[in-house]
């Protein structure tokens, strides 16, 4: 079969369409034929060495949208022909790729899989950042960086549903308009404005009840300045670069302040948590509460290019890997 392969960390041009075997089937295990695989800036931080597995060569994405092909012994929930969406496998950005069970769900008949692609991952993090991390309420403020990427459009249009007053900061004068559309109350453009100030000034003083930070270095500490006391500082990437080492005393200085780094892994630990969590997500947006667009679909081949795009923040919404 044909698969993205990474024999060194680096650049977007260390992605390499190669040949590779289809791994054997283990206990518990299936393969899934792809036929849409989701990118994720995770996957940016596995391919430059942020966070490299330490075999070599290997083959990068976590996510993908298919068919079951086979089931290894012990599977029961599964059989050839299921249609079904994967999250946290390491070697999906392939033709075919060998998924532990408890990592997969079932795709509602109405969702195709680009859609799934796209949206399973991403969604299922909006769900555990907006539900668990932080259990939003009604009335609540909160602020979103990056508002109209992957994550922050759908957790936008989340927490609209869910009653809170939803500021947004975007990069550019088109992604404000998709924040818009997706519900934010307020959209600052952090490239023309001081968002720190531009948030003071919205919430009258009052500031926000939780931050939702996938940007990083760039929006830090500024991010704990638009916190209202007890505050909730949720980090969840770092695409302009990482956050540097500080002071935990800085969180009391600016009000007793929570922070929090989560990652999907422990919270679908429990297979059953993974099925429970998947639902809610398909539930809203068959509700149609939240919308997935359609994403932009590339060649597996071109996977690097997705990788520069994605790294330039010229993305807009989501893109896929058709193989």
């Amino acid at each position: 079969m044909k698969a993205i392969r990474v024999h060194r960390p680096g650049a977007p041009e260390v992605l390499l369409y190669e040949e590779t075997p289809v791994g054997s089937l283990g206990y518990g295990e299936v393969l899934v034929r792809n036929h849409a695989i989701g990118v994720n800036y995770t996957d940016v931080y596995t391919r430059n060495g942020a966070f490299t597995p330490s075999d070599l060569p290997f083959t990068p994405g976590k996510e993908a949208a298919g068919e079951v092909l086979a089931v290894g012994d012990g599977v029961t929930d599964f059989a050839p022909g299921d249609r079904v969406a994967f999250v946290e496998t390491l070697g999906a950005y392939a033709e075919q790729t060998v998924v532990p069970a408890r990592f997969l769900v079932h795709m509602p008949p109405s969702i195709d899989f680009a859609t799934a692609a796209a949206a399973l991952p991403k969604g299922l993090t909006a769900q555990y950042l907006l539900r668990q991390t932080f259990r939003v309420e009604a009335g609540q403020t909160i602020l979103v960086h990056a508002a109209a990427g992957g994550v922050g459009s759908i957790l936008t249009q989340w927490a609209k549903y869910l009653g809170t007053t939803v500021i947004g900061t975007v990069g550019s004068a088109e992604k404000a308009a998709i924040a818009r559309q997706n519900g934010c109350d307020h959209v600052i453009n952090y490239n023309q404005e001081d968002f720190v100030s531009r948030v003071d000034e919205v919430t009258a003083g009052g500031r926000c009840h939780v931050v939702y930070d996938s940007v990083g270095a760039a929006t830090f500490p500024g991010s704990l300045d638009c916190l209202q006391p007890f505050g909730y500082f949720v980090s969840f990437g770092f695409a302009s670069g990482k956050i540097p080492a500080f002071d935990i005393m800085l969180l009391l200085e600016k009000g007793s302040l929570f922070a929090t780094w989560p990652g999907l892994t422990q919270y679908i630990h429990k297979r059953a948590d993974l099925l429970t969590m998947s639902q809610e997500l398909f539930e809203v947006i068959a509700s149609g509460a939240v919308k997935i667009p359609a994403p932009l679909e590339l060649p597996l081949c071109v996977a690097d290019e997705s990788h520069r795009r994605l790294e330039a923040r010229d993305t807009l919404g989501v893109t896929v890997l058709i193989p």
